[in-house]
């Protein structure tokens, strides 16, 4: 259609710098609907669920399949990432923590953003599908549906979403692993996926403790009512104990030295000296120092993990 036949109709036409201004305007907001930092640790225990899973040595390892593996794996946590901004867009308007997000403050519109996760999301399964394997795409498509279909409706139902969003948030290590042998059987598989599950808890219950009150105004029931002090001890400390069994399991199956096995102590040590700072304090401040805890502890964790394999 012609500029003078878009006028005769009463249509304007949209520059073409305009519209890539516009696009280029809302980037950082669209990068933001990702949830980049979540898919830093994603794509790190993608890396360490196939460097772990690869029976292969250094001199035929398949960087190739590497790349297609953590691709396609982000560019379905992005998606998972925008539709449950999309989903929770109502209630993060209610909390100060989430109020400047991009659908909330009104720089996306919802309807633009749905689209953008679905698309995502729907290339990264077929992605992985095409260029990896079969069980790949299916663990990161059941990863998506587990976690927006019962993990996000969950948490304005009960505390327990906690222990339900937890597994799929370990799933990454599995779609590493099966990225690479296409199979999850092996016992190894399941210890890494421990490691990243157990470690969801404290990381959580340290984000819960300083947004509590974001979270009750906004409806989500992360702790259960007057036993929030229980709850909290319960599901760090245990979890946090658990969770230095588990990495010393993944050291051991692995054929780890006594470097990987110290490096382990220290930092599984250090985690749990946090977690038990913040279920005696129970501070705000002690909950911070156990999210940075969590932070440090999981991507050094891993590196010890693929350094020390055999």
């Amino acid at each position: 259609m012609t500029s003078s036949s878009t006028s005769a109709l009463g249509m304007k036409p949209v520059p073409r710098a305009t519209f890539l201004a516009t696009v280029c305007a809302s980037a950082p907001d669209f990068w933001t609907l990702t949830k980049p930092e979540v898919n830093f640790l994603i794509v790190i225990s993608t890396f360490t669920g196939f460097y772990l899973g690869c029976p292969t040595n250094l001199d035929s390892f398949p960087f190739a399949q590497l790349f297609h593996t953590l691709c396609g794996t982000l560019l379905v946590a992005s998606g998972t990432g925008t539709l449950n901004q999309y989903l929770e867009y109502p209630f993060d308007a209610q909390m100060r923590r989430t109020c400047r997000r991009p659908i909330v403050a009104g720089r996306l519109q919802p309807a633009t953003a749905l689209w953008f996760g679905v698309s995502l999301s729907v290339i990264g399964a077929v992605y992985l599908l095409i260029a990896v394997n079969a069980l790949a795409s299916l663990l990161a498509a059941l990863t998506l549906t587990s976690y927006l279909a019962f993990y996000t409706p969950l948490k304005r139902k009960t505390p327990l979403c906690t222990f339900v969003g937890a597994v799929p948030g370990a799933m990454p290590t599995l779609i590493g692993w099966a990225a690479v042998s296409n199979s999850i059987s092996s016992e190894k598989a399941w210890i890494l996926y421990a490691v990243l599950f157990l470690w969801q808890f404290p990381h959580f219950m340290a984000i819960a403790w300083i947004y509590r009150d974001d979270y009750a105004r906004a409806g989500y029931l992360v702790f259960p009512m007057n036993s929030e002090e229980r709850f909290l001890a319960w599901v760090t400390l245990l979890p946090s104990l658990a969770l230095f069994m588990a990495g010393l399991g993944v050291v051991k199956v692995n054929n780890g030295g006594t470097f990987q096995y110290s490096a382990t102590v220290m930092l599984g040590s250090g985690l749990l000296y946090y977690a038990m700072r913040q279920v005696f304090l129970r501070s705000r401040i002690a909950a911070r120092e156990l999210l940075k805890a969590t932070i440090v502890y999981l991507p050094l964790q891993f590196m010890i993990f693929v350094l020390g394999k055999s």
